[in-house]
């Protein structure tokens, strides 16, 4: 779909078709994405089970705050469908409220980069092994100068994907991929002429390859006519402080729906961290294929808030439904599938991040193995929460699900993955069944209010 082009209801086939079109982009841009970080991962496993972990650690915290603070800019993306929805005139509301989604990225930016400091007394409380500490503050000190071009660079995104062009997101992220390789090739083992920094290396060419693609989106944005015509750089420095709190209050709950799910996987780095080194290098490489997978219901959230969006601007309550139910029945599927992989073959999986058959990663690798079957057991409700939740976004609706979120991976998932992981026999097996348990919660709970949504009124746009 390109921007202003007809919204009437389309049939199944043809809401189908318009979902794919959509998400396909934003999918294979998450799975990019995933990508510069395997390359992360694929270069620091060569430095050994510490650095590894490490750099687990270091994830754990920095990815909640990154994805947190995107998902509350990245409140544009629903506000642009709305506007584009409902045909108006007038390219100011999507140009005001990209501006605003920009600002905002800037201010929270400087706070999260506070935030990240705090690392070093969370390993402490936690109990990490010394040594892991020192190379995790290390890199750490160095990779949080990345955060704010990945947020700015989020917003960018969200604008070209809800003016429905998601494939320069698709090839602006392909780009980052080849750039972190020779990035980290040159930079960890002082290739290229580059000095040779181990695990600091690794942050170094983060911190390129995050600032390469927001040069590209900023590029892209001012040469391509369809994206250029928002003028979204124009009289930058003018505040419109009524969209600006318009992101923030939708943006807020869908910050703190996010942090509440990496915060639950983060703190189970944190628990598996003090079980043992190997399990979790372990846990590492298995959540990684995990939330490999998970990019793509992931993306057909992102186009389900989009595509959701466009009806909920034109009042459109079928168009509404159809456009859920189509992105739920995608995502679903897809995971149904991984699941399958995971169990079926899981040492192609685990050979894409560590060499399987060299002794040294034996302990890791049996670790992962387990870890996987249970990964696979909770594809299908990661998934479809993460749709139902993409879908009531497009609606605007952000306060409950953030309730459901808090509690559902807080309370019956990190409850039971701490009990299970620290009081029993079970260990990281039973930290991992915690994981699934809270995921569960929150897919069905999210799924019933979707299903509630006329009943709830979340279908009625004001004037």
């Amino acid at each position: 779909m390109r921007e202003t082009e007809h919204l009437d209801t389309p049939s199944w086939r043809k809401e189908t078709g318009e979902m794919f079109k959509l998400a396909w982009p934003l999918v294979l841009a998450n799975l990019m994405q995933m990508g510069i970080y395997m390359v992360d991962v694929i270069f620091i496993a060569r430095l050994g089970e510490a650095p590894l972990a490490a750099s687990g650690l270091v994830a754990g915290l920095f990815g909640l705050i990154v994805w947190s603070l995107a998902s509350l800019s990245g409140a544009v993306a629903p506000l642009i469908a709305e506007a584009i929805g409902a045909k108006g005139r007038s390219l100011r509301p999507v140009r005001r409220a990209t501006r605003m989604a920009l600002w905002v990225a800037l201010v929270t930016g400087i706070l999260g980069m506070g935030l990240a400091s705090l690392l070093g007394p969370v390993m402490r409380v936690t109990g990490q092994d010394p040594s892991i500490i020192a190379l995790a503050l290390e890199y750490n000190s160095l990779v949080v100068f990345s955060l704010m071009p990945m947020l700015l660079a989020s917003v960018l995104r969200n604008y070209v994907s809800a003016l429905g062009w998601p494939v320069f997101a698709t090839a602006i992220t392909a780009l980052g991929i080849p750039v972190n390789a020779i990035a980290n090739y040159a930079f960890i083992f002082g290739n290229l002429g580059a000095p040779e920094m181990g695990l600091t290396g690794a942050a170094v060419a983060t911190i390129i390859t995050t600032l390469i693609t927001l040069g590209a989106y900023i590029l892209v944005i001012l040469i391509f006519p369809k994206l250029a015509r928002y003028r979204i750089f124009h009289r930058f420095w003018r505040p419109d402080w009524k969209r600006f709190w318009r992101i923030v209050r939708i943006g807020t709950p869908i910050a703190l729906t996010v942090a509440a799910e990496a915060g639950v996987f983060s703190a189970a780095a944190f628990l598996m961290g003090r079980i043992g080194a190997a399990e979790l290098a372990g846990h590492i490489v298995a959540l990684n294929i995990a939330a490999l997978a998970f990019q793509v219901p992931f993306g057909v959230g992102q186009a389900a808030t989009i595509r959701v969006g466009y009806a909920y601007g034109a009042r459109d309550k079928d168009g509404i439904k159809l456009a859920g139910w189509v992105a739920l029945t995608i995502g679903t599927g897809f995971m149904a599938f991984t699941a399958l992989a995971m169990v079926f073959i899981p040492e192609p999986l685990l050979r894409i991040y560590v060499d399987i058959d060299d002794p040294k990663n034996a302990a890791l690798v049996g670790f992962a193995l387990q870890y996987l079957v249970l990964a696979a057991a909770f594809q299908l409700v990661d998934g479809l929460q993460a749709v139902a939740a993409g879908a009531l976004r497009g609606l605007q609706d952000t306060r409950v699900p953030m309730w459901i979120a808090i509690f559902s991976y807080w309370v019956p998932g990190f409850g039971l993955a701490f009990v299970l992981g620290s009081f029993t026999n079970l260990a990281g097996v039973g930290l991992w069944i915690g994981l699934a348990t809270g995921l569960a919660f929150a897919a069905v709970l999210l799924t019933w209010r979707w299903m509630l949504r006329e009943r709830i009124r979340l279908t009625l746009r004001s004037a």
